[in-house]
């Protein structure tokens, strides 16, 4: 036997435990630096959109830009997943995250932060994406639960240390707001130096073929369709000739993409993955659990600043409970699937929970007691923790080693296309119903600062974003209750008990 054929064997052996631990550090650490990046400016935004003078539809935009990119790149990261080396493709998302991040530090006003906020985005989707991929390629779905509970525990702490610590730059007046985007520079710094050192993988050896068609096309699609829903009810009417035209562009974009995708080599969506029962019917409900996912984490702080006049570090303490819930349930639901192999009954379980906690918030008002609150925060944030990670599993259950990084992102790219859809709907929504108040209040449809408002204005202002609040999240149910429908119908496959490496070497 070879030396190369010890380094093959060694790659393609099963992982023990602190073998697995160690590979995956860097890509951990990655995955908090992302998300706690995204969610540190939650708390700051109602801050940052008054300090430049901005409106309701800057305070979505600012989120909409980053969760744009990030949908719209993952299939692409997730193809050079299948081509090159993923540990490369991973330093490189972080090395553009980080970039963005400063510029989004440095931005003069709310278009250069929009455009900086939409360069985090492009390096979060790799993150995203090929986290997901390098777990499916070195851990067995049997065991990947374990570990993807592990990976929800870390997103929850990132989750809710993020608001926390931007309530507290922004409360700190000799830091501002902007660190709230340099804060996870030395982060990302770490985790690329961990990942250098930890993480082992095989390079790819075929060519690149990237579809660049229909990446562009998916592009164009999905962001024609988020601009006609963000400015819908506000700038235009929704049945006015603007809808007709955007919506009607968007659906032709569409169409092209698929007769594109169909003689495509390397498509970036493939479309096989639409004759597969469970892709199809994990990717329906990962739409409407995206909208769940971002309507929570964007609305709520928002809630608590504007309707209930706390501080953005109060803020974020008051939104805990759904982040609890989502690392409580990732870790040990996680742990029993791969102890039980037994996915389904928890998927179910976890969807009924969003439906219940997404109804129980949807009767938030201003003066709503915190108790009820902090239920449906707490029921939502259980339901999450249960379904993401393993709607994801489904999926990879059920293909091969070389569609691992096309079957995934596409489940990532879906969920994130459907939270970025409602959370811009949602904003629209939202500004559609407040603007009104916040003109009689003092005369003009931007963010306010509540310390700024006489009383009465106040309470007018306070009244209006508690009452909407909660008819964003009333309108979010049926979508839930379709989710819901849609993981009943999935068929449970036993999972396998082999790495994609251990069966494409038995191959």
């Amino acid at each position: 036997m070879t030396v190369a054929d010890d380094v093959v064997r060694a790659e393609t052996e099963p992982m023990s435990h602190a073998q697995i631990l160690q590979a995956m550090s860097g890509l951990y650490m990655g995955m908090f630096v992302a998300i706690l990046s995204s969610t540190v400016v939650t708390n700051a935004l109602p801050t940052i959109v008054a300090d430049l003078h901005a409106g309701q539809s800057v305070y979505t935009w600012v989120i909409i830009a980053t969760l744009l990119t990030t949908t719209v790149t993952s299939p692409v990261w997730g193809k050079l997943a299948d081509l090159l080396s993923k540990k490369l493709l991973i330093q490189i998302s972080l090395v553009v995250f980080t970039a963005g991040s400063v510029l989004s530090g440095l931005a003069a006003d709310s278009g250069l932060l929009i455009a900086a906020r939409a360069l985090q985005g492009v390096g979060a989707g790799g993150m995203l994406a090929l986290t997901q991929v390098v777990m499916a390629t070195i851990i067995s779905p049997r065991q990947r639960g374990k570990y993807s509970g592990y990976l929800g525990a870390v997103l929850a702490v990132a989750t809710s240390a993020g608001p926390l610590i931007g309530g507290v730059i922004v409360d700190t007046s000799w830091l501002g707001w902007r660190w709230c985007f340099f804060v996870g520079v030395p982060f990302a710094v770490l985790a690329m130096v961990l990942l250098q050192k930890t993480l082992h993988l095989p390079v790819g050896g075929r060519a690149v073929r990237i579809d660049w068609a229909g990446t562009t096309l998916i592009t164009a699609a999905a962001s024609l369709l988020l601009v006609w829903v963000t400015f819908a009810g506000d700038k235009y009417a929704w049945g006015s000739w603007p809808t007709a035209v955007m919506l009607g562009g968007a659906i032709a974009l569409s169409v092209a993409l698929v007769l594109i995708e169909r003689r495509a080599a390397e498509p970036i969506l493939p479309l096989w993955l639409f004759r597969n029962r469970t892709v199809v019917l994990a990717i329906v409900a990962s739409l409407v659990i995206g909208v769940a996912l971002y309507a929570g984490t964007t609305f709520l702080s928002q809630y608590f600043q504007l309707s209930r006049g706390k501080s953005p570090t109060l803020a974020g303490i008051l939104a805990l409970p759904q982040i609890l819930g989502l690392a409580l349930a990732s870790t040990v639901v996680g742990r029993i699937i791969t102890a039980t192999g037994r996915w389904k009954p928890f998927l179910v379980g976890g969807s009924v929970s969003i439906v219940a906690g997404l109804a129980l918030l949807g009767l938030t008002r201003a003066g709503t007691p915190y108790w009820q609150l902090a239920i449906g925060m707490g029921l939502l944030g259980i339901g999450l923790g249960t379904t993401l990670q393993n709607l994801v599993l489904a999926v990879q259950n059920q293909v091969r080693l070389q569609e691992l990084g096309a079957a995934s992102t596409s489940v990532s790219f879906f969920r994130s296309l459907g939270g970025t859809i409602g959370v811009s709907a949602l904003g629209a929504v939202l500004a559609g119903q407040v603007t009104h108040y916040l003109h009689a209040a003092h005369g003009s449809s931007a963010v306010p600062r509540l310390a700024d408002l006489p009383p009465a204005a106040r309470a007018a202002v306070e009244n209006a974003y508690g009452h909407a609040t909660g008819n964003l999240f009333l309108y979010t149910v049926p979508f839930a209750l379709a989710a819901l429908l849609c993981i009943v119908f999935i068929r449970e496959v036993p999972l396998r008990t082999t790495s994609a490496l251990e069966a494409d070497r038995d191959d």
